[in-house]
């Protein structure tokens, strides 16, 4: 399961994003440090086309994906340096596989704190980046005199020789194209900005309608050179989205049509969170069950089959396939079976975001 670290400034809303996420019951308070420790949560990713092919197959079970949220304990600048919480903030996102950057715009002059979004993002970088610079430079000396005894470590020198240059000029791992072998050689060493990252500019519900014109100045300062690991930049009023989570289905569904907020946060950071990933969802369906299922983009059907379970990658002898959509509009599986619309795919097939599968194998 993936694990996403939520890292903002103190009063940044990050508890209250991750309790829209998950349900969760973090803590919120308008001073700092409300949030000492790391609380953990696992989100229920809503999508859309699951609902509709269980409904379709009216299925006794639906089985969303998953994904794992973890709020961090609040950043200050300073942090690498120990202020604040330092380094245990630092050690609680070493282990998450992206960081969502939160970033407040709301003001409320009931909760201390700046509210300039491109402000937030510069402190946040900047100690992360901080951290990483020490990471590097306790270790490239060490493992360069290793390496004179162990030409093994070589790749490791020069990958840390590489990073060390880049974070020495205060510029984050997730801002340029490091290699992927430097990256890979660096692993170990959980480097904080090498991690994937993306945006949350956390705005007020007075600030709906301006939501593209508050992004539009973060996103270009997070933009910068292009890189794999930095991803989009979303708006989402936390403060309304905590409140319809309250809610249940129905009610929250109301709320936020009424808003104009859609499908909600979890929906559009997931997606983001994904992308970012190099995640995509394919689908099962039928009368006992209908589920989501994440894999790699890029996978072929026997990497995605074992997915569901390693029997089904082992004894893999064809998928069947059609698109979700297609799927639906013919009405059931056995329909489309007889309309002659299941795609027979084998080995090579390379299994697309809302393919349908239905796996054939012997064991």
């Amino acid at each position: 399961m993936e694990r996403i670290g939520i890292v903002g400034l103190p009063n940044s809303g990050k508890s209250s994003l991750f309790n829209a996420l998950t349900g969760g019951s973090a803590v919120v308070a308008s001073h700092p440090f409300s949030t000492t420790e790391t609380s953990v949560g696992i989100a229920q990713v809503y999508d859309h086309r699951l609902i509709a092919l269980a409904e379709m197959s009216a299925s006794r079970k639906v089985v969303s994906a998953t994904i794992e949220f973890a709020d961090q304990a609040g950043l200050v600048a300073g942090a690498s340096g120990g202020e604040g919480l330092g380094n245990k903030f630092l050690a609680g996102i070493r282990e998450v596989d992206a960081i969502c950057l939160m970033l407040r715009a709301f003001e409320d002059e009931n909760v201390v704190g700046d509210t300039d979004p491109v402000a937030d993002l510069e402190t946040l970088e900047l100690e992360l980046v901080l951290a990483d610079a020490t990471t590097v430079s306790n270790n490239l000396e060490k493992r360069r005199r290793a390496a004179k005894g162990d030409k093994s470590l070589l790749g490791e020198v020069e990958a840390l020789d590489v990073v060390d240059k880049i974070l020495q000029e205060g510029i984050a791992l997730w801002r340029v194209d490091v290699a992927p072998e430097h990256l890979a050689a660096l692993g170990s060493f959980c480097l904080l900005t090498a991690k994937r990252a993306f945006a949350v500019v956390n705005i007020s519900d007075a600030q709906l309608d301006d939501a593209d014109a508050i992004v539009a100045p973060v996103a270009a300062a997070f933009g910068g050179p292009a890189s794999n690991n930095a991803g989009e930049v979303l708006a989402v009023s936390v403060q309304l989205e905590a409140e319809a989570a309250q809610l249940d289905a129905a009610g929250k569904a109301e709320l936020l049509e009424g808003l104009g907020l859609g499908e909600g946060a979890l929906p559009r950071v997931t997606r983001a969170a994904y992308a970012l990933l190099g995640r995509s969802t394919f689908l099962t369906t039928g009368e006992q069950e209908s589920r989501a299922w994440t894999f790699r983009t890029g996978a072929k059907a026997p990497e995605c089959a074992g997915v569901i379970h390693s029997d089904l990658q082992r004894g893999f002898i064809r998928a069947e396939c059609i698109r979700w959509d297609e799927l639906l509009e013919l009405g059931s599986w056995s329909k489309a079976k007889d309309a002659g619309k299941l795609r027979v795919e084998g080995k090579d097939y390379v299994v697309q975001d809302g393919d349908t599968l239905e796996i054939r194998f012997n064991v």
